[in-house]
């Protein structure tokens, strides 16, 4: 009886430890398993970095105006699709003189009022709003409204005198119009479709000849933008 007592105690200790290793294997592999998950973790969030990064520098060199042909890619008129409002009355209100003093001093090649005086002669037009819907733009002039109806007619690249380039998205008017101009180019910076925050626009009846226009050109910002939140956007570039 008295060995039969103590196999019994023999078999339930070995039982006891038997589990204890296995629970203890168990939390080891637990453990290593969440190591590993956090270390996977951190790998993804490490490359996700810096695939952001990348594509942020990317999107800078673009935006300066350093690409290859081969990413220019054709786009439409919907991604200037809105409400628009020229910036040029903030120029004239002083609004945007704390743009122009972030320039000189953040580049230091102009003084304020030289970067004051170049963008006056860039940003002046008398065309204070822009609305596009669809295939049709309204131009606001004087305070009267004139729309046309306007169709892709392809991009030019143009190169500047620096180095760098740029993107002219032109659209055409499918009918002639009063107050309407033949064709109009967008440029913003981008040469993929993207939906525009701002624009430049030049217009009129020659292609070729607007092609050849790089000192004036109209500013655009959304309508429901006030002069403020529109040089500090600015101040952002």
């Amino acid at each position: 009886m008295k060995n039969t007592k103590v196999k019994w105690l023999s078999i339930l200790t070995a039982g006891l430890l038997l589990a204890g290793c296995q629970a203890e294997d168990s939390k080891k592999e637990t453990a290593s398993t969440e190591v590993s998950t956090t270390k996977q973790d951190a790998d993804s969030h490490s490359h996700e970095s810096e695939h952001n990064h990348a594509h942020d520098e990317e999107k800078e060199k673009v935006y300066a105006g350093y690409f290859e042909d081969s990413q220019i890619q054709d786009r439409s008129l919907s991604d200037w699709e809105g409400d628009w409002q020229s910036v040029y009355p903030y120029l004239l209100d002083g609004t945007l003189d704390e743009v122009f003093a972030h320039k000189a001093q953040q580049k230091g090649d102009k003084t304020e009022e030289e970067y004051k005086a170049y963008y006056e002669t860039g940003y002046k037009t008398d065309t204070d709003r822009i609305v596009i819907k669809g295939n049709d733009v309204t131009f606001f002039k004087n305070g009267e409204a004139y729309t046309g109806k306007y169709q892709y007619d392809g991009y030019e690249i143009l190169t500047y005198e620096r180095g760098n380039r740029g993107v002219r998205y032109i659209f055409k008017s499918t009918e002639p119009k009063e107050g309407v101009p033949s064709y109009i180019q967008f440029s913003d910076h981008s040469i993929s479709p993207n939906d525009a925050d701002h624009y430049h626009l030049y217009w009129g009846e020659d292609r070729k000849a607007l092609l050849e226009e790089v000192t004036n050109w109209p500013t655009f910002y959304p309508s429901k933008l006030d002069g403020h939140a529109i040089a500090h956007e600015m101040m952002a570039h």
